[in-house]
């Protein structure tokens, strides 16, 4: 079983994409390797359910972080010896050498570019495996280490009396013994070399996102089984953000819905999209911008932030909305244990029926206690109604502070229901009515 994204919530979140501005896949890409980065992409495109995958993933992780290592080489090189790997060779070693030495003569009489290629695709490979070596050696044994299995494996490829005999070898070679190693790179420790070249991947990987963890303050959240049934961090914010402020959150099934208030520009929405990242990237053993967080795994993730209209479809901007809300609770309604973010609900109608079906969809949600909800919204009376019904459903909102006529904002999660209204106040200091005044 996999955990549950659809598109829309992979945009709200704007968790993948190389190349999308901001997105969380390019704050942890700071890789070496394009292998590197396919392993960062399945991970990021295959969360995971598996209480014990992601604690050990977590681990992994964490012990990079606490080693501070820099991966050994760099991208160039390692792309290099990937290329010159991957050619392959013949199985038999007269073939073989015979043509090597057939790319030689066309280097000589013809100025043929494959043996200098051949032969910086093998100095680069033993660059790369050099500097591995190295690193294992600092890594140093560790039985308690979570990567402890894998250097042993990594140290026993480079073990191989060939490979040491490589290593120890004074470049440039004669012709005979590099038709030799390259035989044996090729062919005989082809699986072996595959293997290395996928280890140095992962290492990548783990080096790099541990690299981004210690320079921004992240943390590793501890995965819970489902029972469990909760999902606590002692201050989250967005990973995006150097100096993003960090506000605490606990749901559980005594109370496993927030009903969020407050004004517009308030963080209502950076706040739902922070904690439904740390949703997403600790269901994948990543590191999380939290101080602190525990969670119990959920079947997937769902939300309703940016829902655009659709043309092509003749779909209004309400009925998008109503049909996320729809698709939700046709999940919701399955059983599956799920994390639901709705912000500001049904905006895209009259404020009477925003009303009355905000706290009709809020209060029919609520009884799932096995799911977990954040729900905002403008129009605050509909928290006043649900205190009156719901018990397990919190309040809080994020408060704007007046500087006189100017409003401030400091996106600090308080306790309660928001009274502010600076709509018209914010109208007014842009000076849009006096500009319309003839």
């Amino acid at each position: 079983m996999s955990f549950i994204a659809d598109k829309q919530t992979l945009d709200d979140l704007n968790l993948l994409g190389k190349y999308r501005p901001d997105s969380i896949f390019s704050l942890f890409n700071k890789l070496h390797t394009t292998g590197g980065e396919r392993k960062l992409q399945e991970m990021f495109q295959h969360p995971m359910v598996d209480v014990e995958a992601i604690n050990t993933r977590s681990n992994m992780f964490r012990y990079f972080q606490n080693k501070q290592l820099k991966f050994p080489v760099d991208g160039l090189t390692f792309q290099k010896a990937e290329t010159y790997l991957n050619t392959g060779t013949s199985a038999n070693f007269l073939l073989a050498t015979t043509g090597l030495l057939h790319k030689k003569a066309l280097a000589v009489f013809l100025h043929d570019e494959q043996f200098g290629q051949l032969l910086a695709g093998l100095n680069a490979t033993v660059e790369v495996l050099r500097q591995l070596q190295r690193l294992m050696l600092e890594m140093g044994r560790d039985a308690g280490s979570p990567f402890e299995q894998s250097r042993k494996q990594i140290s026993a490829i480079l073990d191989e009396q060939g490979i040491r005999d490589l290593l120890s070898e004074v470049f440039p070679l004669p012709l005979m013994k590099i038709a030799w190693y390259d035989h044996l790179l090729k062919h005989t420790l082809q699986l072996q070399m595959g293997a290395l070249l996928n280890g140095i991947c992962l290492l990548d990987v783990y080096i790099g996102v541990s690299l981004v963890a210690r320079e921004r303050g992240f943390s590793y959240a501890l995965a819970l089984p489902k029972e469990a049934n909760c999902m606590r961090s002692a201050g989250l914010w967005h990973p995006g953000l150097m100096k993003g402020v960090a506000n605490p959150l606990s749901l559980g099934r005594e109370q496993n819905m927030i009903f969020l208030t407050g004004a517009n520009m308030a963080g209502k929405s950076t706040f739902m999209k922070s904690f439904g990242i740390a949703v997403y990237l600790s269901h994948m053993g990543f590191p999380v911008a939290a101080r602190q967080m525990e969670f119990s795994v959920c079947d997937g993730l769902y939300s309703s932030i940016n829902v655009p209209d659709d043309l092509n479809l003749g779909y209004s901007h309400f009925y998008a909305e109503v049909l996320r809300v729809k698709n939700a609770a046709e999940s919701v309604g399955t059983g599956q244990h799920l994390v639901v973010l709705f912000d500001e609900l049904f905006k895209g109608t009259n404020v009477k029926d925003a009303y009355d079906a905000t706290l009709a969809v809020t209060e029919a949600f609520s009884k799932y206690r096995n799911c977990f909800f954040i729900i905002s919204t403008h129009i605050i009376e509909v928290g006043t109604a649900l205190q009156e019904r719901c018990r397990n459903v919190g309040f809080s909102y994020l408060p704007t502070v007046m500087d006189g006529h100017v409003p401030r904002y400091t996106y600090q999660l308080q306790e309660g229901i928001t009274t502010d209204r600076q709509g018209m106040l914010i109208i007014e200091n842009e000076g849009i009515l006096e500009m319309l005044k003839t």
